[in-house]
C-alpha cells in the first residue's frame, strides 16, 4: 500500500555505476550510487522532499529550514514543486552557489550567524511564531525513511553490498542507510562513516560512547558541519557494524579532483570525504570484497570560468 508521503516523489532513481577507474585502482568491484545526479544536486531531496510533502498534507502554509547548503536547496526545490513558500536560515560560509540555487527555486534566504546551531535556532523560532512547518536538515523520522529509499534502489540495481561507504554530517544519511539495510535483511553489512577532521562529531561520539558537541567546526566541508551527531543516527550505528574514518580537507579535495578526472563529475568536499576513503585506502575498504559508495553530490561546487577558455583552432 502506498503511503501519503510516497504519493509525490520529488527525487529520482539515481544510477548505480560500476566504476572502472576505482575498481582497477583497488583491485575489487566498486559501485557508485550517484546521488549527485538528483534534480537539486544531492541525496537530501529524498528525505527533505518526503518531509515537505508530509508538511503540506498536514496543512502547512510555509516551510522553514536551516542549512549549510544542500538541505536548504532541497527544501526550496520541494517548496516550489509543492506550492509552498520557503524560508531558509543559513550560516556563515555557506557557498554562494547554494544560496543562489535556493533563491532560484524561490526561497527567502536569511543569514543567521557563524554556526548551523544559530541558523537552527532562528528557523525554529520563526516556525513557532509564524505557524510554519520546520523542516530539520537531518533529524526527523520522515527524513530517515526518505533516505532509506536509496537502499531500496541499490538492491535492485546491482549486487548486494559488501561494504557501504558514506559521508556523515548530522547523521541523516547514516540513519537512513542503516534503516534501508535493515529493511532488506542487510543489517550485517558493514558501513564506513567518513568525516573531515574539523567536522568529526561521529568519531567523537564513538570515542565518548555517546553523542558529544564539538567546540567548533573547522573544515572546508561546510555541509558536514553539524556540531553533534543526531541521537538516532548514533543509536542505530551502535546496533550496527559502523566504522569511523576521518580524512583531512586536503584528502577530500584531492578526491574531488581525481573523481572529476575519473568520472567527469563535480562533487563537493563532503562527497570527496567519502571518496577519499577509497582513493587513500582506508582499512575497511582494503578488507572488503567489494565497495558501494554513496556519492552524495552537493551544490557547493563551481568551475572557474577560465577553464572554458579553450584555444582557438589553428587556421587550416
Amino acid at each position: 500500500m502506498t503511503s501519503m508521503t510516497d504519493s509525490l516523489q520529488l527525487h529520482t532513481v539515481s544510477p548505480l555505476l560500476h566504476s572502472l577507474p576505482l575498481s582497477r585502482r583497488l583491485g575489487k568491484p566498486v559501485y557508485l550510487k550517484l546521488e549527485a545526479l538528483q534534480p537539486c544536486g544531492s541525496f537530501k531531496i529524498r528525505g527533505i522532499g518526503r518531509l515537505c510533502t508530509l508538511a503540506k498534507h498536514l496543512g502547512a502554509r510555509r516551510i522553514v529550514s536551516s542549512s549549510g547548503g544542500n538541505a536548504g536547496v532541497a527544501a526550496a526545490y520541494a517548496g516550489q514543486h509543492l506550492g509552498l513558500p520557503v524560508t531558509v536560515y543559513v550560516f556563515d560560509g555557506v557557498p554562494e552557489t547554494a544560496v543562489q540555487r535556493m533563491q532560484e527555486y524561490g526561497a527567502e534566504v536569511v543569514p543567521a550567524g557563524p554556526t548551523w546551531q544559530q541558523a537552527h535556532e532562528a528557523a525554529t523560532e520563526l516556525a513557532q511564531s509564524a505557524q510554519a512547518f520546520y523542516v530539520h536538515p537531518f533529524d526527523h523520522p520522515e527524513i530517515w525513511a526518505g533516505h532509506a529509499s536509496l537502499v531500496d534502489e541499490l538492491v535492485v540495481q546491482g549486487p548486494r553490498p559488501d561494504l557501504m561507504v558514506l559521508a556523515v554530517g548530522g547523521g541523516g544519511l547514516l540513519a537512513g542507510v542503516l534503516a534501508g539495510l535493515d529493511n532488506h535483511d542487510l543489517g550485517q553489512t558493514p558501513v564506513l562513516a567518513v568525516e573531515t577532521t574539523g567536522t568529526a562529531s561521529f568519531a567523537a561520539a564513538k570515542a565518548a560512547g555517546h553523542p558529544v558537541r564539538l567546540a567548533r567546526i573547522d573544515s572546508i566541508a561546510k555541509t558536514l558541519g553539524a556540531a553533534q551527531i543526531a541521537d538516532e543516527a548514533f543509536a542505530r550505528a551502535a546496533r550496527h557494524d559502523v566504522a569511523s574514518w576521518v580524512v583531512s580537507d586536503a584528502q577530500a579535495l584531492a578526491a574531488c579532483r581525481q573523481f572529476a578526472l575519473d568520472h567527469r563529475l563535480l562533487v563537493e568536499p563532503a562527497a570527496g570525504a567519502a571518496l577519499a576513503a577509497l582513493y587513500d585506502g582506508s582499512p575497511a575498504v582494503a578488507q572488503a570484497q567489494s565497495v558501494h559508495v554513496v556519492v552524495c553530490g552537493g551544490v557547493g561546487v563551481a568551475l572557474k570560468p577560465e577553464i572554458f577558455d579553450f584555444p582557438s583552432p589553428a587556421a587550416s
